[in-house]
């Protein structure tokens, strides 16, 4: 026999100067607080700890006659109610993401218990293009994790449907040619049937380009084609989740830009050009969002090694091994012990879409390790001048 048990929420100030740990057992882990905490532990204040020994397997009894348990759980709430550190804090716990939720299982083992903060993403419903591979892929991943649903519209039909079974029933995969406006309409529908309402728009999806070797030999063919995906595919993105959204007066529209539209000389221009017009798109459709209550953000990253610039580089230094040319796009960037992966992309992605981002529109959030807040000079070592 077996029943489960759960107090919401007690508004437990977590101290972050508390030196008091409490491990779970691996078996009642759940996703956890925030960084930089291991997720096998809680950072817990006396207060808490107290609370957590009440329930103890000798503060559950089972009622033979009834079949149910009864808790000490009235004396458990009068301690938490009795203090003033609980009560001034309340105001500062209101946030959803900040919750607490103590809960218990009772089952033939015993009495287990877990603690989770809820997650940012809880209930709502995204869309993100190019979600069958790489920055998209990993940002689907991050979205389900913590709570979402997740529609994967990509042109690549196998990768997406494979995706999606792997991420499992809060995803689906629908097929997008983001340069067709009826494809992502259809998309945009196909989430409003399936969920009733669209939270989030990633448009994510995006192609580069060969570099001619002078703007004189710029291909315009080629800008056309590249100019609509990054940009009017974009546009068509924000297009109809804002036709979705406004009648609800709430969303949230991101989108893939990067540090070569912020500077030049670090991409052919054609890729340049497209990735600043998504810049100047945001901020220009943010004025008339925030009148509907909806946010627009991008992200601009610096480069990520993946299965597409892997390519692209490739035919820059042909015949260099892969791990070289990952190793030789790492190396490029400016902070000293660290390296922009597509998970920092995700979770700049996560922010923006959570309602930790609920006052920040028409902003350009730069994963970048600082490369384009300075350029050092190159002056000779003092040594070194005659």
């Amino acid at each position: 026999m077996s029943g489960e048990i759960t107090i919401v929420p007690f508004n437990i100030p977590l101290s972050p100067s508390s030196s008091s740990f409490c491990q779970l057992d691996g078996s009642a882990a759940a996703p956890f607080l925030s960084p930089p905490l291991p997720p096998t532990f809680v950072q817990l204040n006396p207060v808490l700890s107290t609370a957590s020994n009440l329930l103890s397997k000798n503060s559950v009894k089972k009622s033979h006659s009834s079949g149910s348990f009864t808790c000490f759980f009235e004396g458990l709430q009068k301690l938490l109610s009795s203090r003033t550190q609980i009560n001034s804090s309340r105001k500062m716990l209101k946030s959803r993401s900040r919750c607490i939720f103590l809960s218990g299982t009772l089952n033939s083992r015993g009495f287990d218990r877990r603690f989770s903060a809820q997650s940012k993403l809880e209930g709502k419903v995204a869309l993100i293009t190019g979600a069958a591979s790489g920055i998209g892929k990993e940002t689907a991943t991050r979205f389900i994790s913590q709570g979402a649903k997740v529609v994967i519209a990509d042109i690549q039909h196998q990768c997406g449907m494979d995706l999606a079974t792997e991420l499992g029933s809060n995803a689906s995969f629908f097929p997008c040619n983001v340069t067709k406006e009826y494809d992502i309409s259809n998309a945009v529908d196909y989430v409003v049937s399936k969920y009733r309402h669209l939270d989030i728009m990633y448009n994510n999806a995006g192609v580069a380009c060969h570099t001619p070797p002078s703007i004189i030999d710029l291909d315009l063919a080629m800008f056309d084609q590249v100019m609509a995906i990054n940009v009017r595919g974009i546009l068509a993105g924000i297009k109809h989740a804002s036709r979705v959204m406004i009648p609800r007066q709430s969303g949230s529209i991101l989108c893939t830009t990067s540090v070569t539209g912020l500077m030049g000389g670090l991409a052919p221009h054609t890729y340049s050009v497209s990735k600043s017009s998504v810049i100047g798109m945001v901020k220009s459709v943010a004025s008339e969002l925030c009148k509907h209550g909806i946010r627009i953000n991008c992200i601009s990253p610096f480069a990520i090694p993946t299965a597409f610039s892997i390519e692209d580089m490739s035919r820059f230094f042909p015949g260099v091994e892969t791990q070289r040319l990952i190793e030789m796009i790492h190396n490029a960037g400016a902070l000293k012990g660290a390296k922009c992966e597509p998970v920092d992309v995700a979770n700049a992605a996560l922010y923006l879409a959570s309602d930790d981002a609920k006052y920040v529109t028409g902003h350009n959030l730069v994963v970048d390790g600082g490369f384009t807040s300075f350029k050092a000079l190159e002056f000779p070592a003092p040594g070194q001048l005659q």
